[in-house]
């Protein structure tokens, strides 16, 4: 049986995501340890990361350099803002630290987000192999 490989686009999304992960990451515990409510920091990081995630994920994963499409991918970051916090919001009763709780949450958010960007958002752009 030959092993299946992953794609070079899925690869790509693998290490823009560390980039990402980490930067949008880094603006919540900052939001955070300055004393804002995780709603609130989940929010800022999430506006300040869909500017950032546009171009790196547009750019370095689909190979799109069109700018119409920011509205979409908003959108997708609108949705996975919502799911996050909700599940921010769940798991506040297992009493564990919220940097702890948003860190466990990153890589499932990383993958909702990727399906609903290539469905929704680069869906006509080029897909490679």
């Amino acid at each position: 049986m030959a092993a299946v490989l992953p794609s070079r686009q899925f690869v790509r999304f693998l290490v823009v995501g560390v980039l990402n992960t980490a930067v949008g990451y880094g603006l919540f515990a900052f939001f955070v340890i300055l004393g804002l409510h995780y709603g609130i920091a989940a929010a800022l990081s999430t506006v300040l990361g869909v500017l950032f995630n546009f171009h790196t994920i547009g750019r370095l994963v689909f190979e799109s350099r069109d700018r119409s499409l920011l509205l979409r991918f908003a959108a997708v970051y609108a949705t996975t803002y919502v799911l996050n916090v909700g599940a921010l919001r769940a798991l506040e009763a297992t009493r564990q630290p919220v940097l702890v709780v948003q860190a466990g949450l990153a890589f499932p958010m990383a993958a909702v987000a990727f399906a609903l960007h290539r469905r929704f958002v680069f869906h006509r752009e080029k897909v490679t192999p």
